[in-house]
């Protein structure tokens, strides 16, 4: 592997550890003053104002995600990766820092808020450990092949996999909270699905996960796997 890669590899993974730290400092400070005897759904109601402030604060994440793999090289594919392992750094560290400061998640199966944008996300905390070590797993990949040659891209199916993958896996975490916001007759009760995200942290007493969708998550991981290994084999060829 080239040797500046090998290098952005120690610095990226410090950048994300710590990182991590901060995102689950806020959380920390957060579940102190909602969660004093810990967290779990139903969600404690929150004030608009700052479930406003949280989800920028996700776009604010999203952006810390990629901006270090902008700066560190000008190849789009190259950046791809560094985000990809980047994120999975950070979100898995993320319930690391959580476990040493709060003794929590409990176990890999505990119910988490994953995300609100643009719906609130739901799963067990070994759902999205899953899909991190899979992006750790696909960036190193993808920054190998480019080790081998500078000009190495990815085939179309494979982009196809990958896209396809990651839109059943999002619909696993997010099914259960949209259908829960709907009413009887398909239509969204009460609220607009731009409004659903607030309400549902705002009044999250009403909302409790029933099942994960399972097999829309094992087909998803199974999708993007498939894409990985067949990126992976045609770099292994090459």
């Amino acid at each position: 592997m080239r040797a500046d890669i090998r290098r952005l590899f120690i610095w990226m993974t410090l950048f994300f550890v710590a990182m991590a730290y901060l995102e689950s400092a806020v959380v920390v400070y957060l579940r102190a003053l909602y969660y004093p005897k810990g967290f779990d759904f139903p969600l404690v109601p929150m004030d608009v104002a700052l479930v406003n402030t949280e989800v920028f604060r996700e776009f604010a994440t999203l952006v810390m995600l990629l901006a270090p793999a902008a700066l560190v090289t000008r190849s789009a594919l190259e950046r791809f990766a560094w985000f990809c392992f980047g994120f999975g750094i950070w979100d898995i560290f993320y319930y690391i820092w959580l476990k040493v400061l709060l003794d929590w998640p409990s176990s890999l199966a505990s119910r988490d808020l994953l995300f609100l944008i643009p719906v609130p996300w739901v799963g067990p905390v070994w759902a999205p450990c899953v899909v991190s070590l899979g992006l750790i797993l696909l960036a190193v990949i993808i920054l190998y092949g480019r080790s081998k040659d500078a000009a190495g891209s990815v085939a179309l199916p494979t982009w196809g996999l990958w896209i396809t993958g990651a839109l059943l896996i999002v619909v696993s975490f997010t099914l259960d909270p949209i259908l829960a916001l709907v009413g009887g007759n398909g239509s969204v009760d009460v609220m607009s699905i731009a409004d659903a995200r607030a309400n549902a942290v705002t009044n999250g007493r009403v909302y409790v996960p029933e099942v994960f969708p399972l097999i829309w998550f094992v087909v998803g991981t199974t999708i993007a796997f498939l894409g990985i290994m067949r990126h992976f084999f045609r770099i292994a060829r090459a």
